[in-house]
């Protein structure tokens, strides 16, 4: 098969469309016959070389694809799925190719009234939003929830399924049209981080229950400020650092919280448990229409370099799908 290698750390331009082997078809995995996969920032960072994938994991980016299912592997039957059915997965690697091996745990039925396409713009945020906001931050109605980078893939999928749940939605992003489309998507309080400040406004609104943060170490001490008496912070990347002091007065006297996560290298049963909630809670959400996947645009798989250009720029709303 084809499949975007990584030729060294380094630029866009080091990806590759090169014929390598198949995948190996392990217990209880199946092959997926690849239709699209999706672009998210650890695909940039494990191609500069500081996001290696996990033991066992596809040395190919990609962790989320859409396609059909082409072989059971052993151990799968009576799983439920059958050749031909028509998925969408997460991934630990590998969707950056036109097969790819998943371990049943983590398939998805394609949603009813979403494109075979378009499927795969839900995985990876679907499973980060649910786990982050639900299972971590217990996020309910009613709650004031502030999610930086509105207009990034899990951006657009969480200011939908934070209002779906009942909760107040605030977001920063960088430009006002990026703004203007959170506000379409369920957003009501915004903030342009780049003439703005996120914790003025914030306070003034009572504080933030939760934040979904990406920046990490930069954001820490303005996201603590930020929060309500018994406020939590969920971080989920690190594009600010890594490292940064902590106020542990603020975090006593408020009653606190911090936790950060990552998904890509949580056990499969982990994963799996996750997969099966976003199918019970969020699925049908997405199958009404309340919910629908933010596509900026689709690139063939083979111009992956161009779409890693396009998303270190910013210059996006939404997901950024290679298609093949």
């Amino acid at each position: 098969m084809h499949a975007i290698t990584i030729t060294e750390p380094g630029g866009p331009d080091v990806l590759a469309w090169s014929e390598v082997p198949d995948p190996v078809v392990r217990e209880g995995e199946v092959l997926v016959d690849v239709a699209a996969t999706a672009v998210n920032r650890a695909d940039v960072a494990q191609r500069q070389g500081v996001y290696p994938p996990p033991p066992g994991g596809s040395e190919y980016p990609g962790l989320e694809c859409s396609g059909t299912i082409a072989e059971l592997g052993p151990g799968t039957a009576g799983t439920g799925w059958s050749v031909g059915d028509r998925v969408c997965a997460l991934l630990t690697g590998g969707g950056y190719a036109e097969r790819v091996a998943v371990p049943v745990g983590q398939l998805l039925p394609v949603p009813r009234g979403v494109s075979l396409t378009d499927a795969a713009a839900l995985p990876e945020v679907a499973c980060t939003v649910w786990s982050n906001l639900v299972m971590v931050g217990g996020l309910r109605a009613g709650q004031t929830v502030l999610v930086h980078g509105g207009g990034s893939g899990v951006g657009t999928f969480a200011v939908q399924f934070a209002k779906a749940l009942g909760a107040r939605v605030a977001v920063t992003a960088g430009s006002e049209e990026k703004l203007e489309r959170c506000r379409e998507l369920g957003a009501e309080i915004t903030v342009n981080y780049r003439t703005g400040n996120f914790t003025e406004v914030l306070r003034a609104e009572g504080g933030a229950d939760l934040i979904l943060d990406i920046m990490g170490g930069s954001y820490l001490d303005a996201n603590l400020r930020s929060l309500a008496t018994n406020g939590r912070l969920v971080i989920i990347g690190l594009m600010g650092g890594g490292a940064s002091e902590i106020d542990l007065g603020r975090m006593l006297v408020k009653r606190l919280s911090v936790q950060a996560t990552t998904l890509r290298s949580r056990p499969a049963e982990e994963k799996a448990a996750i997969v099966s909630g976003v199918l019970e809670e969020v699925w049908p959400l997405v199958e009404e229409g309340t919910i629908r996947p933010v596509v900026d645009r689709e690139l063939s798989i083979e111009d992956a370099a161009e779409a890693h250009r396009v998303l270190e720029s910013s210059a996006h709303t939404g997901k950024i799908l290679l298609t093949r």
